[in-house]
């Protein structure tokens, strides 16, 4: 473990390197990495704290051992049938919130992935902004064979991978490959398993040569813009955006920067 790492449960542990990249690390191998509602809590208080962290720019979320997620733990599970509607609604809830906490966050996140991502994880994958997996990764939205659906993940799965992907594999239940998810959005990368923290640490190296306040617009943009059509309104919102960054200190610097033929400073961080 890191000088750096605190450990934040049994089950995640969070590290803030040196270069301001924060490691979100599901640490429960064996179980596979299944999580479950303790695991739910620790990952929404370390994205909590690495958004909180000025000293943070790229969020990594990765696991130990053999898989990335088998999906929900089944002592988990046995719980929830005896839960009533209204407490399954509460727990329900805390899934949901951690998705939209992990896709509305305001650093670049990435998803470093080996082995079984399945159920939930393929929520957390698809709320990242950027995600790498390993050759031999495995990937299924499990559900429907339990009489289940995949609900709260459901927005962030299907906006990656369409509607009409998702009614198959969700109906389906298949097994998708590496290659497979990355055909359907699911990832952007697929490398050989010992090539995976290298990749990573090139997305991250991508990163850190942009200006934080431009990361953070970049992915609101982005939110503002997808589900919208050419408007007057949304080209003043625009028009304004960038005004604002070209105005802005570190808009200036960036430009100096590059006028200059000099690394900006937050390369030098």
């Amino acid at each position: 473990m890191n000088s750096n790492e605190v450990q934040k449960s049994d089950v995640v542990s969070y590290s803030v390197d040196k270069q301001g990249v924060a490691r979100i690390t599901l640490n429960r191998p064996e179980k596979s990495n299944a999580f479950d509602d303790r695991t739910i809590v620790s990952l929404s208080t370390c994205l909590r704290d690495a958004n909180a962290d000025a000293a943070v720019r790229v969020v990594v979320l990765q696991a130990n051992g053999k898989h990335f997620s088998a999906g929900a733990d089944l002592g988990w599970m046995k719980r929830t049938a005896q839960m009533s509607e209204a407490e399954n609604m509460a727990d329900a809830r805390q899934l949901a919130d951690l998705m939209f906490i992990l896709d509305r966050l305001s650093k670049p996140t990435i998803a470093r992935v080996q082995g079984a991502a399945y159920g939930g994880a393929l929520g957390l994958i698809c709320a990242c902004d950027i995600a790498v997996a390993s050759e031999s990764a495995r990937f299924c939205l499990s559900e429907a064979r339990l009489g289940l659906v995949p609900a709260v993940i459901s927005p962030y799965v299907v906006r990656a991978m369409g509607a009409r992907a998702a009614r198959r594999y969700f109906l389906t239940t298949e097994v998708m490959s590496a290659q497979t998810a990355r055909r359907l959005n699911i990832i952007h990368e697929v490398v050989a398993e010992d090539m995976l923290e290298t990749k990573v640490d090139e997305f991250c190296g991508h990163l850190r040569r942009c200006g934080p306040q431009a990361l953070r617009a970049s992915k609101q943009l982005v939110a503002d813009v997808e589900d919208e059509f050419p408007s007057a309104d949304l080209q003043e919102k625009t028009v304004g955006l960038i005004a604002r960054l070209r105005a802005s200190d570190e808009g200036q610097e960036g430009l100096a920067a590059f006028l200059e033929k000099r690394a900006s400073r937050w390369c030098e961080d």
